[in-house]
């Protein structure tokens, strides 16, 4: 099932990129993420950063090799993960408009949570 949820935010769309784009702190940023260990740096740009994601699901901890697969600086990044059979593909991104700047999410069950914890850190 995919999910799609956004939130307005009255911050500048630079602090809100690189809050949403700061994946090696997710895990002082994004409540559930336990730990992150960057598995591969791209050279430039976000396309080809690779991590290991360590989230608490049930009770118990769960583990995900991500990475990204397309961004466009200030605008989008998309996320792909394999695990046990699955393709979880999200995206997150963000406009700007006379109301804020809207930071939106899609991808399975659980991708969205992004928006409460970065919204109101980010402004």
């Amino acid at each position: 099932m995919i999910v799609e949820a956004q939130v307005t935010i009255n911050g500048s769309k630079a602090a809100i990129w690189a809050a949403i784009t700061n994946i090696e702190n997710a895990s002082e940023t994004i409540s559930g993420i336990e730990k992150i260990e960057v598995l591969q740096k791209p050279a430039n740009g976000l396309v080809g950063l690779r991590w290991r994601e360590t989230r608490m699901l049930f009770g118990k901890p769960a583990t995900a090799e991500k990475w990204i697969t397309d961004a466009a600086e200030n605008e989008f990044y998309k996320t792909k993960a394999e695990d046990q059979g699955f393709v979880y593909l999200c995206t997150k991104s963000i406009s700007e408009s006379s109301g804020g700047i809207t930071l939106e999410t899609s991808g399975p069950i659980g991708a969205p949570a992004i928006i409460s914890s970065v919204a109101p850190r980010a402004g």
